[in-house]
């Protein structure tokens, strides 16, 4: 069956009723427009290929629910596009570490800086045993929140979101003592 003729209205709301041909349909008749929208978005191809795909399982999860104000679902997934490409950028922002100058000089003997890190881990070792065990495995052992989360029994957004708890903890108490 050709529904390369049915408006868009009918396919979604086909799709939203399990008909996989309607989802089908609406995916090859915007999956250009939405690869070249998503390009201007987001830098590499993997992250484009990331948008594109979930923008169309987005649509495919809420088809059931989607209201259209006219006959085209182009405006919804161009929005759904940017708002998937602005939650990737956010995503590589938070785990984008700073990069060191390659004319850093090697460290010196500095009592004051050996101090300062004794502080430091005198800090983390303050903190809940939960979050000292996933501060040891994520900023000191280098561990990935997914490794981290495994080993501790935790999802991944909880080692997350303790790991940033911690940090602007011991953030606060150091800038707290500099003052």
């Amino acid at each position: 069956m050709d529904r390369s003729r049915e408006p868009d209205t009918a396919l979604v709301r086909a799709a939203g009723n399990g008909d996989r041909a309607a989802g089908v349909a609406l995916f090859d008749r915007y999956v250009a427009t939405v690869t070249r929208y998503a390009w201007a978005l987001v830098p590499s191809r993997q992250d484009v290929e990331e948008v594109v795909q979930d923008t169309f399982v987005t649509l495919w999860r809420r088809a059931a629910s989607i209201e259209l104000p006219d006959e085209s679902i182009l405006p919804w997934l161009l929005v759904v596009s940017r708002n998937h490409a602005a939650n990737l950028r956010r995503t590589h922002q938070r785990h984008q570490g700073d990069e060191l100058p390659d004319d850093l000089p090697a460290p010196v003997e500095d009592d004051d800086a050996r101090d300062r890190l004794r502080w430091v881990r005198a800090e983390i070792d303050a903190l809940s045993p939960i979050d000292r065990q996933v501060c040891e495995l994520c900023l000191i052992d280098g561990r990935s929140y997914a490794e981290a989360a495994t080993a501790l029994g935790l999802s991944v957004g909880a080692v997350r979101q303790r790991v940033a708890r911690s940090r602007a903890r011991i953030k606060k108490a150091v800038t707290h003592d500099e003052l």
